[in-house]
């Protein structure tokens, strides 16, 4: 396994996260909220620190003081975080910067007002349904760029094997997924050639992680119905590129399909999984994601860039689902204080995205399970 590859994904897809997480701390930031943490990487901490700023006392005379935000970097190199204060709708005194500034008991109760006006849970519906969609956002425009991007490059025509039957002629003599056929400009013509001479030991010259390889392979002399002669599936990859902001335009076009067959998809996967007790084949988790982005990388950046594109639409439209938990969930939430014109009740709100949480978990443990099953 390529260690270089592996962490060019890891560090791929923890943008895509990082990028999300970004959008709720910079919208929050601009509302002049106060924000308690940004994370880089999830605990155990590596370092942290404070930025630093000059301010004036009360007699004139220049102070060094740390700004209120800590900026962290982790060891569980997945993504990110940002911790809004009174995002959960507490106000402890944790959260009182008035708590650290002396005065009168008067001027206490008033710094406490404007504290609190700067939590989370105090600021009007629109506020909060801007820094809860503002992630959102982040990751379309993110998954928009990178799709235009990859559409603008020129990408050179290429065969590419993207799966191999078991127990075929192909897994036998040491094909791999992701690898190049050389000498076939499409799978025609490579069909065409495998059934020519089946029964007969031919030679096909792939391209794999940069090497050039030469692999012996005997085509099966009689196969079943939907079965390949040497038992390879193959994908025509390649495109010329074209402007980057013609290439703006299609790639807006391709990205709003690719966010509506997510919705489609995730509806699919939640009617699956309640009506039937089972999964949907075609869906993945984590280290199925993991597995694909690595193939992608395999055969070129470009696809690499265009297969992070996709995810970070696919992020941007599961977590707009008003599902508990998520950001829909919540902006949802939002929505039904602003129409009953009171907070819902704290209890119901934890409960509600307690179960989300724990439904989210449950089934990414499934497809875990299912992933590493599907691997060995």
């Amino acid at each position: 396994m390529n260690l270089l590859m592996i962490l060019f994904v890891i560090i791929g897809l923890s943008f895509l996260i990082l990028i999300h997480e970004a959008g709720h701390f910079t919208s929050a930031k601009l509302f002049g909220l106060k924000v308690d943490e940004f994370g880089i990487g999830f605990p155990p901490r590596i370092f942290s620190w404070r930025k630093k700023k000059n301010i004036l006392d009360k007699s004139g005379n220049k102070k060094v003081v740390e700004g209120e935000t800590e900026y962290s970097v982790n060891w569980l190199p997945f993504g990110g975080f940002v911790k809004i204060a009174g995002e959960r709708g507490e106000f402890s005194a944790a959260e009182k910067i008035s708590d650290e500034i002396s005065g009168s008991d008067e001027s206490k109760k008033e710094s406490q007002e404007v504290d609190k006006s700067r939590l989370f849970f105090s600021q009007p519906a629109w506020k909060k349904s801007v820094i809860l969609l503002a992630g959102i956002f982040m990751n379309f425009i993110i998954g928009w760029f990178l799709i235009s991007l990859a559409i603008s490059i020129p990408a050179p025509k290429a065969l590419v094997i993207s799966k191999i039957e078991a127990n075929s002629p192909a897994s036998s003599a040491g094909f791999a997924e992701g690898d190049i056929v050389k000498n076939f400009s499409n799978s025609t013509d490579f069909i065409n050639y495998v059934n020519a001479n089946r029964g007969k030991q031919i030679s096909i010259d792939v391209l794999r992680q940069g090497k050039e390889l030469n692999i012996p392979v005997t085509p099966r002399v009689s196969t079943a119905q939907n079965e390949g002669a040497v038992g390879v599936y193959l994908e025509n990859a390649g495109h010329p590129g074209e402007n980057f902001f013609l290439a703006l335009i299609d790639g807006f076009n391709a990205t709003v399909n690719i966010a509506w067959m997510t919705l489609v998809a995730f509806g699919q996967l939640i009617a699956q999984l309640f009506l039937h007790g089972s999964l949907l084949s075609g869906v993945v988790g984590p280290i199925g994601i993991f597995g694909v982005a690595q193939e992608t990388g395999k055969i070129g950046l470009i696809y690499f860039i265009q297969f992070l594109g996709v995810i970070s639409v696919n992020l941007a439209v599961v977590n707009l689902i008003p599902f508990p938990a998520l950001d829909g969930g919540r902006f949802l939430i939002t929505i039904i204080e602003k129409i009953k014109g009171s907070p819902v009740p704290e209890k119901f709100e934890m409960w509600f995205n307690g179960a989300g949480f724990a439904f989210l978990i449950v089934l990414m443990v499934l497809l875990t399970i299912r992933d590493v099953t599907n691997i060995f």
